[in-house]
């Protein structure tokens, strides 16, 4: 899903900042599967088939620089019967009505070089009317403007579009193939995880799904790939320049270790071959990224790459090539896109998802122990400081983009939950089960089968792995119902605890945020200890009593040192501009509670192989 943007946009600062900024991203059910509201299930208006279905799309200089695609749409009709054709009203993933007709413009429509009638059948939907057997030939521009991974959008040198936001669907006629066929300048490149055709910069599609599931980098980008589980994987960043050479090896590191342990949960890789297509811009806040079945779009701040979120997002969508694209509620199944297609299941499909994504990292060593901890906190912190709702609400109530905070809880609730339901089944089986073997179960059985999962599916597959205990009453109580989560008592099981230390805390008064020199001061608290040394807004800190700001463990070094000298006064190393400053603050210290989650020294045998199994997978 596009973190909204879409949720796993999580600011990271330096660890004496003066204030933190962080946006979570943050999973439902009674045993029988809820049916799709009654609207879901009208029949829609039937088109004439057609045939020989190929799109023809546009991006030059010239179409970058006015931000329009020229598209053109052609297909074989048999005879006179009406034509209908829409764009759908939404992206699978992004749960929100974005009409995306509206962006259509200079619409016409010919057959054997004459026009033919055509009108809207409604707001998204254009009636054609054949003058007879043979080819039709649409024409039709689409506005791309809009910085936003379910949409279309231009610079002078480069553009990404969307399929849901470009290509007319047939009504009714789901399992039409179709062709695309990209036209731009001869030095750009192009990028999408679209199936090759017989040609350059031509692609076909099985069905119309499959068109309308994949994006489209078309342009001057950075553009190369590797082999990642046997299967090649592509990384193509926009400006070309935007990840450093090292930034770039980073990167391609996090995204070739993360595949592996999710491949030994579902017992395969799903995709021929993965694209990643990201695009850095400076006036862009956080990152969004949305799953496509073998590609992902991400949209993140240029100064957010070094971030540890930048990582978490894109394995995030990762996951989503297994758990949504593939695995996914029958409530889910088909798409429709011609309206909200709302389940109670979105903390599964989004909230596991994001479970996983924190999994992966641990288990392939991107992260540690102690940062798996961390960010689980974070998440029961995020859910205990919204109204309290149950994760079937939560679920329901994403088209509603609410206002009271709890728009987007699915993800962190729900990836709690999934922590919760690991530890309960491991717990119930002495750690011969786990969540990993209902995900792998729900992977060969319904998904193998070809249709959505229901309450049945899951819970039923939770209770095997629990070796036969039920977990009803698990979903009575946290899933459909409200009641909080006995977090103590859970981790416990697991070999953890929460821990609660009271520290001394040395402040700057400044928000800093990492920087390729040091760390940067982004906000200053004019009355604060950094203000009245003479530090200014801009300025980089690149050593604080003589030990560099790039140091690892400067955090807690900084902490452990001046936190206990109150009073005295330290050195700042600051670059201003192109100056070199030494500047002379006085410690400032902060007693603080400081609350994190630990391995208890105490835990059981049983816990501490359950803690093991979680940490390292079975």
């Amino acid at each position: 899903m596009p973190l909204r943007s879409s949720a796993l946009r999580r600011l990271a600062t330096f660890p004496f900042a003066a204030t933190l900024a962080l946006a979570g991203v943050a999973a439902p059910l009674h045993l029988a599967a809820r049916a799709l509201p009654a609207q879901a299930t009208e029949r829609s208006p039937r088109s004439a088939a057609v045939s020989a279905l190929r799109f023809d799309v546009t991006l030059g200089a010239e179409e970058a620089i006015l931000q329009q695609l020229k598209v053109r749409m052609r297909f074989v009709v048999e005879g006179r019967t009406p034509v209908l054709l829409s764009l759908p009203a939404w992206t699978p993933g992004a749960y929100e009505i974005a009409n995306f007709a509206r962006h259509v413009s200079q619409f016409s429509a010919t057959q054997g070089g004459k026009p033919i009638r055509w009108d809207k059948l409604d707001p998204d939907t254009w009636r054609l009317v054949p003058s007879g057997r043979g080819e039709v030939v649409l024409d039709y521009q689409v506005r791309a403007d809009t910085l936003d991974n379910a949409r279309a959008w231009t610079r002078e040198d480069f553009g990404f579009f969307n399929g849901t936001t470009t290509f007319l669907m047939v009504e009714g006629q789901p399992e039409t193939p179709a062709t695309v066929r990209i036209h731009t300048e001869r030095d750009w490149l192009v990028a999408t995880g679209m199936t090759p055709g017989d040609s350059a910069r031509r692609y076909t599609a099985t069905d119309v799904h499959d068109l309308l599931d994949h994006p489209f980098f078309v342009g001057r980008f950075a553009l190369d790939s590797t082999r990642v589980a046997d299967r090649w994987m592509r990384l193509a960043t926009y400006p070309a320049t935007s990840l450093s050479a090292a930034q770039r090896a980073r990167l391609w590191d996090a995204l070739a270790r993360s595949v592996e342990p999710l491949a030994r949960v579902f017992g395969e890789v799903p995709w021929p071959a993965y694209t990643v297509l990201q695009v850095a811009d400076s006036g862009f806040g956080g990152m969004s990224a949305l799953e496509h079945g073998t590609s992902e779009l991400a949209i993140v701040g240029a100064e957010y790459l070094d971030e540890p979120f930048v990582v978490a997002v894109h394995v995030h969508e990762i996951v989503h090539a297994w758990n949504v694209k593939r695995l996914r509620p029958a409530d889910l199944v088909p798409y429709r896109y011609d309206r909200p297609q709302p389940t109670t299941w979105l903390w599964m499909s989004e909230g596991i998802t994001d479970y996983y994504a924190d999994l992966a990292q641990l288990r392939s060593g991107l992260i540690d122990e102690a940062a798996f901890l961390a960010t689980t906190l974070g998440k029961i912190e995020h859910s205990n400081a919204v109204p309290n709702v149950a994760l079937e609400d939560a679920s329901l109530q994403a088209w509603l983009a609410m206002s009271d905070g709890t728009a987007d809880i699915y993800y962190d609730k729900g990836s709690l939950a999934g922590l919760a339901l690991d530890i309960l089944i491991r717990d119930a089986s002495d750690n011969a089960g786990s969540l990993d073997d209902v995900m792998q179960e729900l992977w060969r059985g319904p998904y193998k089968a070809g249709r959505g999962f229901t309450a049945d599916d899951f819970w039923n597959a939770a209770t095997r792995a629990a070796g036969g205990k039920a977990l009803g009453s698990f979903a009575d109580r946290y899933v459909d119902g409200r009641e909080r989560y006995p977090w103590a008592q859970w981790l416990a099981l697991a070999g953890w605890r929460i821990v609660s230390d009271s520290v001394s805390e040395p402040r700057l008064g400044a928000l800093l945020r990492g920087d390729s020199l040091g760390v940067r001061v982004e906000e200053l608290d004019p009355t604060g200890a950094g203000a009245r040394a003479g530090l200014e807004i801009g300025d980089v800190i690149t050593a604080i009593g003589g030990r560099s700001t790039l140091d690892p463990s400067f955090g807690e070094r900084w902490r452990e040192f001046w936190g206990k000298r109150p009073g005295a006064v330290m050195t700042l190393d600051v670059r201003r501009n192109t100056n070199l400053l030494k500047l002379d603050a006085t410690v400032e210290v902060t007693t603080l509670i400081d609350t994190h989650i630990a391995p208890d020294p105490d835990a059981s045998e049983k816990a501490r192989r359950i803690r093991a199994g979680i940490l390292r997978g079975r």
